[in-house]
């Protein structure tokens, strides 16, 4: 019915859906009886991957209807294959690491930046680790001036280097 709600032209966004809905590929698991209940309740007006499919492929299609709807996930391999197979989900787009061309951009935009003595560090420093735009972005704006932003920056680019070199030794001991 939340779905059945909304209006033409809409933009409808489902943010984390691995973990905000019930949409894991688990369809066909058994549960106890107490376990079942308990779901029950809670699942009475939630949104289910069968409600899901059935808006998307039915109602939505019949409607005729201007909408977008959105998911992000960062585990696409927890969700059911159903629901993002081609024909129900048009577009499938990754959102990468940032390097360094996304990084001059940000740069450019939050400290009106072109160049720096500290630029090449950080492009040497974005090419080995894996951050994200935002937590890039999250550095440049501490109030600390250019100097202070770029420096802040690659302290947290080395210590992500130096997390990301820990995690690796700690995966080939588990081997």
């Amino acid at each position: 019915m939340m779905l059945l709600g909304t209006t033409s032209k809409s933009i409808i966004v489902i943010e984390d859906i691995d973990c905000s809905l019930d949409l894991t590929g688990e369809r066909g698991v058994k549960e106890d009886q107490s376990n079942a209940e308990i779901k029950k309740v809670k699942k009475k007006n939630a949104v289910t991957l069968s409600g899901l499919l059935n808006f998307i492929d039915g109602i939505w299609s019949a409607c005729g209807q201007e909408r977008i709807l959105v998911f992000t996930t960062n585990h696409l391999g927890k969700l059911d294959q159903a629901l993002i197979r081609r024909g129900r989900m048009d577009m499938h787009k990754e959102l990468s690491y940032c390097r360094f061309e996304a990084f001059k951009i940000l740069a450019k935009n939050y400290l009106n930046l072109d160049s720096h003595l500290l630029l090449g560090e950080i492009e040497t420093l974005l090419e080995e680790t894996n951050m994200t735009p935002a937590d890039v972005a999250e550095n440049l704006m501490v109030k600390d001036g250019v100097d202070g932003s770029l420096k802040g920056l690659i302290r947290a680019l080395e210590q992500m280097k130096l997390n990301q070199h820990s995690d690796e030794q700690q995966k080939e001991i588990n081997k």
